[in-house]
């Protein structure tokens, strides 16, 4: 481990410093070391003066030393300390005025975080001082604190950042080819009984080869991280004995967090962080980061003075026309500045470090639209999204954008540019209200189901741009969609207030667990459905993990709180569970084998190259392709006929793609469908790949001139043979 700077060796160490004092350089920003010492650079506008605070250990209670950067560059206060090692812990003091009317909170009694920070050598301990005014107070926010938080303030620790990378190579899986899995570091392998009790729930853990063996056998070829960057476990959690799990709620956008850390006290962070990516990339699966740049921790004008806020409010944050207030779009406080370059800068160079320095392969980034509001209303074609479309790094790494928040016309769904990917927030609300059996959702079925061509066609982009999920980690599991009508948060601490309230979710007869053997095999078909849905639709497939093993949360659809085994997944499997993961596993592998399931182009719905023969049909339970009328006549069975043999796509070498063909029939009325096969005479026969209603089933062969005894509230996978004359 990296040993802080002997401080004890100074008389005057304040004196000593400044005779070695260097004026460095603005750029780059942060603390950056080299062979004589270490370069600290920080942006603040409308600062006074700038203040380096040297801590002994994480435990310090104040600094011992505090150094003046007395050179300011195009509003970058630098200086570089020869002497100083890797490993030196660190923070700033801020002199400027107080002034939350005019939008000014400069508090130099605290001591605020480097946004540059690589790693951190102290989270926050909640303390009244944290705060810049004076709790209580009759002004509140107006007022001015003057104890100080130097005790109690998160501190940074300069980082060597020397690593053997190997021969990593990110593996570039192309989006027809992706499938996302969405973890949590901690959660995924904290109950795994054969890993080493030190590395469970950390990002060595994730490096474990039982642990990409499984995600290799499960077919998965990204994992989506939930935030890593550093978080804050807000105040009234910590109050209630919980902690903010998920980790929306950033505080350093560089820093891996080092709670998933086996040495948490140290810079081991970065070094396991790193290990973990090289591992998943040896084992072809990529790296996906959840990231929340459209907040950050310091909440509103009522929040605590850790970092931005105290460097230089005004600058980094959008206020709102009275400047003591922030405009938040995200319902937690605050939205940073898009219009200003150094907030665009930060964040900018925050992804770039992932990507060049952590060797990351893309980003989902959360409440995306946010980043869109230069000024009020969302502008699609933002300065941030200009500035990634350009970035010779950026535009080649995997982009998603979740494409909604909580503010007027946040809701942004098939409006991101070219080059982004969206969570499709409709396809995932259709399938759920399909499989519930709620109205007249066949069209919409449909149009979900070829990629969602409505939302992404138009522009240019491809059904890729639509990633597809039916759970993510906000809301019911799987399992818990089909075994609860209403959701079940009092463990959360909020009186069952938190938490979607429409879920599209349906118990299949009982609230929660039952020992009802009819149920239970419902509730199994039903996931088997949804599960089945996803996977052979048109775009890019992203499941929750544990919803391949039936995970349940006990009906809690919103445990961003819960670090338990209410979200910790479990490896001891039932033989039920067993068989849905073994499920999974085949859906995967057939979607990976079959280049039908995961065209690069939307369907045309017509002749294929002058044949009679089109690339889909959509099939009444009578054979007979649906009409116009049809679409609107309550239909709750369809037939989806899929032609793979004249594929208009060719390889990466040039050469057509050929793969088979297959028909899905979906059924979720709640009584059985006697399923014409041969109303077209396109094929000659089919053999049966599954039946979530006979998961135990033979692959039977079945004459396309015959009918299929679809069961009520089931899905079924037949792969065609074409009539030679087709």
């Amino acid at each position: 481990m990296d040993q802080p700077f002997p401080l004890r060796r100074y008389g005057s160490l304040e004196q000593d410093l400044a005779m070695k004092i260097r004026p460095g350089q603005p750029y780059p920003l942060g603390a950056t070391p080299d062979a004589e010492g270490v370069n600290f650079a920080l942006f603040s506008e409308n600062a006074t003066k700038v203040e380096l605070c040297l801590f002994d250990s994480p435990d310090a209670r104040s600094e011992s030393a505090r150094i003046p950067l007395l050179e300011r560059t195009n509003q970058v206060w630098h200086a570089h300390l020869p002497g100083l090692k890797p490993g030196t812990i660190y923070g700033y003091r801020v002199h400027g005025p107080y002034d939350p009317a005019a939008g000014h909170r400069f508090n130099p009694n605290k001591v605020v975080l480097d946004p540059y920070a690589k790693v951190l050598a102290r989270g926050v301990i909640w303390d009244d001082s944290l705060f810049g005014y004076t709790i209580g107070s009759e002004q509140q926010d107006l007022s001015f604190d003057q104890r100080d938080s130097a005790a109690f303030a998160p501190l940074a620790r300069v980082v060597d950042s020397t690593f053997d990378w190997g021969d990593d190579r990110p593996p570039r899986t192309p989006w027809s080819r992706t499938v996302i899995y969405e973890l949590h570091v901690k959660g995924y392998t904290k109950l795994h009984p054969h890993l080493p009790e030190a590395v469970r729930g950390t990002y060595l853990g994730l490096a474990d080869d039982r642990i990409l063996d499984e995600l290799k056998q499960l077919g998965i070829t990204a994992v989506e991280l939930l935030p890593v960057h550093h978080h804050v476990d807000d105040q009234f959690l910590v109050q209630r004995g919980l902690v903010n799990y998920w980790g929306y709620n950033t505080l350093a956008f560089f820093a891996p967090d080092f709670r998933y850390s086996t040495d948490p006290g140290s810079a081991a962070p970065v070094a396991e962080f790193k290990t973990m990516v090289r591992a998943l990339h040896s084992a072809g699966i990529e790296v996906i980061l959840d990231v929340v740049y459209n907040h950050t921790a310091e909440g509103n004008q009522l929040g605590p003075t850790l970092c931005l806020r105290g460097i230089d409010n005004a600058a980094y944050y959008h206020l709102a026309p009275d400047p003591r207030y922030y405009m938040d779009f995200t319902g937690c406080g605050n939205t940073p500045r898009m219009s200003h370059p150094r907030t665009l800068q930060l964040i900018m160079d925050s992804l770039r470090y992932w990507v060049t320095e952590m060797h990351v392969d893309g980003f989902r980034f959360d409440l995306a639209a946010t980043l869109a509001r230069e000024l009020y209303e969302v502008d699609r074609l933002g300065a941030f999204f200009d500035i990634i479309a350009q970035d010779p790094i950026l535009s080649q790494v995997k982009l998603i954008a979740e494409p909604w928040d909580v503010g007027p016309g946040g809701y942004q769904v098939g409006n991101f540019p070219v080059g982004w990917a969206e969570w499709n927030g409709i396809y995932r609300d259709q399938v759920r209200s399909f499989w519930k059996g709620d109205g007249n959702t066949v069209s919409e079925l449909a149009t979900r189901l070829s990629g969602s061509p409505d939302l992404y066609a138009e522009d240019g982009r491809h059904p890729s741009a639509s990633i597809n999920f039916i759970t993510c980690h906000d809301g019911f599991t799987l399992h818990d969609l089909v075994s609860y009508n209403e959701k079940h948060n009092e463990a959360n601490g909020e009186d069952n207030r938190d938490g979607a309230n429409d879920n599209l979710s349906w118990n299949c007869g009982v609230e929660g667990p039952t020992d009802d053997p009819e149920i239970l095999a419902l509730r199994d078909r039903q996931m088997r459905n949804l599960l089945a849905t996803l996977l052979l639709s048109q775009g890019v497939p992203m499941l929750l993990a544990g919803d391949e093993r039936a995970h349940s949360q006990q009906g809690n659809n919103n445990g961003y709180c819960q670090d338990n085994e209410l979200t910790w997944l479990s490896w001891n499997l039932t033989p039920e569970q067993t068989r849905l993961r073994d499920f999974v596993r085949s859906l995967i592998r057939l979607r990976a084998e079959e280049p039908v399931f995961r065209r690069h182009r939307f369907f045309r719905g017509r002749p294929l190259r002058g044949s009679d023969v089109k690339d889909i049909y959509w099939l009444r339970s009578d054979g007979q392709e649906m009409s116009d009328e049809d679409w609107n006549a309550g239909h709750r069975c369809i037939g989806v006929g899929l032609v793979g043999t004249e594929l208009p796509e060719i390889d990466e070498h040039g050469d057509p793609i050929q793969g088979r063909s297959f028909l899905i029939l979906l059924n979720a009325h709640h009584e059985p469908v006697e399923f014409q096969l041969g109303g077209r005479h396109l094929f000659d026969r089919y053999r049966r790949i599954f039946d979530t209603a006979r998961p135990d089933a033979p692959d039977d062969v079945i004459p396309a001139d015959s009918s299929y005894p679809l069961r009520e509230r089931s899905a079924v996978l037949l792969q065609a043979e074409l009539n030679s004359q087709a």
